[in-house]
């Protein structure tokens, strides 16, 4: 069978299948030795050893991954996977300090109404997201500004439980929010409801470690509860600017006392879960968006190990090469 690429010889290729992984099943790799992957028309068709796949696919082009390792859902440059999120609950602007229900009342009656009108690219309803925190909007208001984001078909997050345990992550969990992000402070009766529930429960380890403290999200709790986590950068220009993954792993392994494997697991496909997009990309198996990162290592633990430079060779993204280091080739 012809097929558009194979990439080949790669020491470990890492396909994550059975996702999203919940609780202490969180770290399956699916790790083939010497293994490739095929592609065609931006899509997967097959992974397994060099071997097998060389023998049963003509490829009009090759790429020899050979002491390398990878797979990552992108949200980098080349072409765009972006899934929209309004946050315009984020903080009370300086004019409705004094009355922040009014502000609520201009989220729920204007803005949301507005955006429900506007499909980014034809995609659909995209999320709407609210700070539950004290000092910010308490969870009253996180109800009301949710609810009506729900009778508008969008997608419910919760950003809640950086700093005290109010309830947000409850809330999210009755909503059905597709996740809730910080759980830094999450109480314990929320873990367990989390556990319980499909939202996905996003670590941002950058967060606290930007601001120097030492207490993170509980991640050990919330696997112990069956729950579903993930992990993200929470890239913003307070204090968490930060622009890479492979950090948030490293921080990861170290302040959440993940294994590298989970960490990998928690920022590839139960990351994509949590913008509903697990069904397409974040793992290699059959059917998904050909999305594949080539690192410049020689096991995935590294990942866990190592800090601070840039272990991507190559990206391939929909099926075509669109970054490769060393080549000066970058996407069309």
């Amino acid at each position: 069978m012809q097929i558009d690429l194979l990439i080949h010889s790669a020491a470990q290729l890492l396909t994550i299948p059975d996702g999203p992984q919940r609780g202490r099943a969180l770290g399956n790799l699916g790790i083939v030795e010497d293994g490739a992957v095929a592609m065609h028309n931006g899509t997967l068709v097959a992974t397994g050893t060099t071997v097998a796949l060389q023998s049963e696919y003509q490829p009009v082009q090759t790429l020899n991954a050979t002491g390398k390792v990878a797979i990552a859902h992108l949200q980098a440059e080349g072409p765009w996977d972006l899934i929209a999120t309004f946050l315009g609950a984020h903080a009370v602007p300086t004019e409705y300090q004094d009355c922040p229900d009014a502000y609520v009342s201009v989220v729920v009656n204007e803005m949301l109404p507005a955006l429900s009108q506007w499909p980014l690219a034809g995609r659909g309803p995209i999320f709407c997201d609210v700070f539950c925190e004290e000092g910010v909007f308490s969870v009253a208001q996180a109800r009301r500004i949710l609810e009506r984001a729900k009778d508008l078909n969008f997608g419910l997050k919760i950003h809640a439980d950086e700093f005290k345990g109010l309830g947000g992550t409850a809330l999210g969990v009755e909503l059905g929010a597709v996740s809730a992000d910080h759980l830094v402070c999450t109480p314990d009766e929320d873990i367990l409801a989390l556990g319980q529930s499909n939202t996905v429960a996003v670590s941002l380890p950058c967060t606290p470690f930007g601001l120097g403290q030492q207490t993170y999200t509980p991640a050990q709790a919330i696997l112990k509860a069956n729950g579903l986590f993930a992990l993200a950068t929470d890239c913003n220009p307070g204090p968490a600017w930060c622009e890479s993954m492979q950090f948030v792993i490293a921080l990861a392994c170290r302040s959440l006392r993940l294994t590298p494997a989970q960490a990998i697991v928690a920022a590839t496909i139960n990351a994509a879960c949590a913008i509903e997009m697990g069904d397409r990309v974040g793992s290699l198996e059959v059917g998904k968006q050909a999305d594949v990162l080539i690192l410049d290592v020689p096991d995935y633990r590294h990942l866990g190990y190592r800090f601070g430079s840039n272990l991507v060779q190559t990206v391939v993204k929909a099926g075509r090469i669109v970054v490769e280091r060393g080549r000066e080739k970058y996407y069309e």
